[in-house]
């Protein structure tokens, strides 16, 4: 099982950027997709997650409105859009892999490497 996490860098407050998340080594289509986030000195967060029936969950209040969570099953890829960003949104994003989007972060048996978010002026 692969997680390739990917789309950071750096953007001004306000503005967008699309997270991509392209996995391999098993069937995309039958397990959902969570995305998380670690603030420098902070606990690892859940953010959003997708399942297999195209139902997402919100794990963060703070991102509701702002955050979208899509999947592309031919592509065997999930994505992560965030608009409105907020300096407090910078993080390492990882996402990972589980049967369902459990709230419990166990739950998620595989996780990307992560890629980092900026929001900074």
């Amino acid at each position: 099982v692969q997680l390739q996490a990917s789309g950071g860098g750096l953007v001004q407050p306000g503005g967008s950027l699309r997270l991509s998340c392209a996995a391999s080594g098993f069937t995309f289509d039958y397990y959902a997709i969570g995305w998380f986030r670690q603030a420098p000195g902070k606990e690892r967060e859940g953010v959003l997650c997708i399942n297999v029936a195209d139902h997402s969950t919100y794990y963060a209040d703070s991102v509701k409105g702002r955050f979208t969570i899509s999947r592309d099953n031919a592509k065997n890829t999930a994505y992560l859009q965030m608009n409105s960003l907020k300096p407090e949104d910078t993080a390492v994003y990882y996402c990972a892999t589980g049967p369902h989007c459990d709230y419990d972060q166990r739950g998620f048996g595989s996780w990307g490497q992560g890629t980092l978010v900026t929001v900074s002026s």
